[in-house]
């Protein structure tokens, strides 16, 4: 998604969220700051295939994924961390199962880093974890080292990096109604999120196959 069409999006989130662009903004520079000695990675180099499987947290099935790219979103990296699977690539705000994503780093997947105005603490603790190829991402104003691909959650922004490369997607463990919430985490504020993200994802458009949670 190009920059252009994704700030009236983002300035609707943030609107919407009561969040703060300066404090993403903030994060990001952190983020970059953290992250000028890793293993950065110009995302244009990367091979996807033709299908992209986004595997999300809500119990996905992890059945036929060869032949696939496959992109875990955040927490979902628990269940191919159990299932001994190593996804192509990882899209997470450093929340959930993080020693799972940091595990599958070391392993050689690639590691989409976001920052945003609340996780800036969770960036200063993990993000140099990340020892293998990473990509990072903020939903603000992009440069040559912070790429924006669209998307505010990791689920939708997976989506949004696969649509990039023009693949057809398959979405795995996805369920709009019924939040997988964390520890500490307000049932309310997911269900929005999740509201947001069905509508980045559309899930209904012609480039979508749902397979239903397990």
């Amino acid at each position: 998604m190009k920059y252009s069409d994704w700030d009236p999006v983002y300035r609707e989130i943030l609107d919407d969220m009561g969040y703060s662009r300066t404090e993403d903004e903030a994060c990001a520079r952190l983020l970059k700051a953290l992250m000028a000695n890793a293993d950065l990675v110009d995302p244009d180099d990367l091979v996807f295939g033709d299908t992209v499987a986004v595997i999300g947290p809500a119990h996905p099935c992890l059945e036929d994924l060869e032949g696939r790219t496959v992109i875990s979103a955040g927490s979902a990296t628990e269940a191919l961390c159990s299932a001994g699977l190593v996804p192509d690539y990882v899209v997470t705000d450093l929340d959930g199962d993080i020693d799972c994503q940091i595990a599958m780093s070391r392993r050689g997947a690639v590691t989409y880093i976001h920052a945003h105005g609340d996780n800036a603490d969770l960036v200063m603790r993990y993000a140099r974890e990340f020892t293998g190829p990473v990509v990072l991402t903020t939903q603000s104003r992009p440069d040559l080292v912070l790429h924006n691909f669209g998307g505010f959650t990791d689920g939708d922004r997976a989506v949004c990096i696969a649509r990039e490369r023009g693949c057809s997607i398959e979405l795995r463990g996805f369920d709009f109604r019924h939040p997988c919430t964390k520890d500490g985490s307000d049932p309310a504020v997911k269900m929005r999120k999740l509201g947001w993200a069905e509508r980045i994802i559309v899930p209904d458009s012609p480039d979508i196959v749902r397979i239903p949670p397990q």
